[in-house]
C-alpha cells in the first residue's frame, strides 16, 4: 500500500463487491454442517469455498477475472477465521496502528504518519460482528450497558472498541500493534531514539535496582522503552507485571503477568490494578512492573518502591518529565485524601529515582527527550535534574526533525550507586554530544 493516501472505490462498485462476498459467505455456511464449521480450518476449507464460488459464477453469470476471484476467496476466508478486511492490514508489518473510525473510514499510522486506507466494511453492523469476535475471545463483553472494551489479540496487539450510545458515528476500534520482531537496543540507536551513552546509563540504573518512570504521550514509546529496559534485569530475579490489557514483552524466564479484569454483567467482580499491586507484595517479587499508572495504585505502587521492591518500573501519560511527577502526585491523592501534599512529594521523591520522557516528534520518529534525576524535595518544590536531554533545532527538507542529543554535564547523585553495582561509566557519557541531521 502507498503511503499516499488511496483512492476509494467508487460506492457501486464496492457495493458489488460486498454482495457477491456476502452470498458466498452465507452460501459457504449453509453448505456445512454445525459440526463441520465447529472443526473448520482454514487451509481445508479453500477447496469448499472454490466449488461454492465456481457454483455462484455460474448461476449469477458474474464476470470476473481470475485475480479478483482469489482475492474474494481469501477475503471470505478472512471473514470466516479472521477480522475481516482487517486481516490485510494485520499482515502488513509496517502498520502500527489501525484506526476504525467508522465502517467506510479505517486510517493507518505507518513510519510514524497517519494515512486514510481504502479499506472499508461493508456496513455498521459488520464492524460489530468483527468487534464482537475480538471481544467474545477473551471472555470479555460489549453491550449497551458497557459500551466501551479494551481487548487483545492473539499476536498481543491491544484493542480499544467503542460501540453507541457512546460512539455517535457507529461502532469504532483502534489496534495498536506489536511488532513480531522485537526492537533491541542496536535497533534504538539505529533509529536514532537514544545514543550509546544514554542507553548505558539507563541499563545501568536497571542492574542497579533504581526505580523507573517512564513518561510520555499516547504513542511516543512507552512501552517499547519499558520492554527494552526489562532486558536488563538479572535473570534470577522474580518480576511480577500488572496491566489493563496485556502488551507488555518482558523477556525474563521468571515472571508472573497479571491482568486486571472489569465488572461482569451483574456489576461486579471487578480486579483493579490497585488490587493486582497489593496482592502482588505477597507473592515475593524482586521487582513490581505496571504497565501504566494511571489511577490510585499510584499509591501502593510508591509504597512497594519505598520498601524493599526497588528496581520496579512503570510508565504514565505526561508531557514532560516533572508533569510525570505531578500526576504521580496526583493519582497518589486519588487513593488517599488524608495524606497532606507535602509528605505525599516527600515519599514520591524518594520513591522515584529516574524519569524517563519519550516523545513522538512532527517526522513521526520516537525519541528519548530528556533522562532526568529526582534530588529531593525543598518545601513545595521537587528536584529534579536533566542528565539527557534532546534538543530540537527545526526541520529538515525532507521534513525531518534536526536536533542534538545532548549530556547536560550533570553527574547524577546515583553514579555512586552505580558503582556499587558494578557499573562504571566514563566521564565522557555525562559530556557527549551527538547530532541528528536531515
Amino acid at each position: 500500500m502507498s503511503s499516499r493516501t488511496p483512492i476509494r472505490p467508487s460506492s457501486s462498485g464496492a457495493d458489488r463487491w460486498f454482495g457477491i462476498k456476502t452470498q458466498l459467505h452465507a452460501k459457504l455456511v449453509n453448505s456445512l454442517t454445525p459440526d463441520q464449521l465447529r472443526s473448520l480450518k482454514k487451509e481445508g476449507v479453500r477447496e469448499t469455498i472454490g466449488v461454492v464460488f465456481e457454483r455462484i459464477i455460474k448461476e449469477e453469470n458474474i464476470p470476473m477475472t481470475a485475480p479478483e476471484r482469489e482475492r474474494l476467496i481469501e477475503e471470505v476466508l478472512d471473514e470466516v477465521f479472521g477480522l475481516g478486511p482487517l486481516e490485510a492490514l494485520l499482515k502488513d508489518a509496517s502498520i502500527s496502528d489501525i484506526m476504525v473510525n467508522g465502517f467506510d473510514s479505517i486510517y493507518v499510522e505507518r513510519a510514524g504518519r497517519v494515512v486514510e486506507t481504502n479499506v472499508r466494511f461493508k456496513d455498521q453492523n459488520h464492524v460489530r460482528v468483527i468487534i464482537d469476535r475480538i471481544v467474545s475471545n477473551i471472555g470479555r463483553r460489549i453491550d449497551d450497558s458497557s459500551p466501551i472494551v479494551d481487548a487483545r489479540l492473539p499476536d498481543g496487539s491491544r484493542v480499544c472498541a467503542v460501540i453507541p450510545p457512546i460512539s455517535l458515528i457507529g461502532p469504532v476500534m483502534s489496534i495498536r500493534r506489536f511488532g513480531k520482531k522485537l526492537l533491541t537496543t542496536e535497533d534504538l540507536q539505529r533509529n536514532e531514539t537514544l545514543t550509546t551513552g544514554m542507553l548505558d546509563f539507563i541499563s545501568g540504573c536497571v542492574e542497579a535496582r533504581l526505580n523507573v518512570v517512564i513518561s510520555g504521550g499516547s504513542g511516543s514509546g512507552k512501552t517499547t522503552v519499558l520492554n527494552t529496559l526489562s532486558r536488563f534485569i538479572p535473570e534470577e530475579e522474580r518480576v511480577v507485571t500488572i496491566e489493563d490489557t496485556a502488551e507488555l514483552q518482558m523477556q525474563q524466564a521468571h515472571i508472573v503477568r497479571l491482568e486486571t479484569r472489569p465488572i461482569n454483567i451483574e456489576g461486579a467482580g471487578a480486579i483493579t490494578q490497585r488490587d493486582l499491586v497489593i496482592n502482588a507484595l505477597r507473592m515475593r517479587p524482586d521487582r513490581i512492573v505496571i504497565g501504566e499508572c494511571r489511577g490510585p495504585e499510584a499509591l501502593d505502587m510508591m509504597q512497594a518502591m519505598n520498601t524493599g521492591h526497588d528496581g520496579s518500573m512503570t510508565t504514565t501519560h505526561a508531557n514532560s518529565a516533572r508533569d510525570a511527577f505531578s500526576r504521580l502526585e496526583t493519582m497518589v491523592m486519588m487513593a488517599s485524601s488524608a495524606i497532606p501534599d507535602k509528605v505525599i512529594r516527600q515519599m514520591l521523591a524518594s520513591a522515584v529515582n529516574i524519569v524517563i520522557h519519550c516523545a513522538r516528534l512532527a517526522d513521526g520518529t520516537r525519541k528519548l527527550v530528556s533522562i532526568s534525576e529526582v534530588t529531593g524535595t525543598d518545601g513545595e518544590t521537587v528536584h529534579m535534574e536533566d542528565i539527557f536531554v534532546f534538543d530540537r533545532e527545526g526541520l529538515g527538507k525532507s521534513g525531518k526533525v534536526i536536533g542534538k542529543f545532548r549530556a547536560t554535564g550533570y553527574r547524577p547523585e546515583c553514579n555512586e550507586r552505580l558503582k556499587a553495582y558494578g557499573v562504571h561509566l566514563p566521564d565522557s557519557v555525562f559530556t557527549e554530544l551527538q547530532e541528528v541531521k536531515d
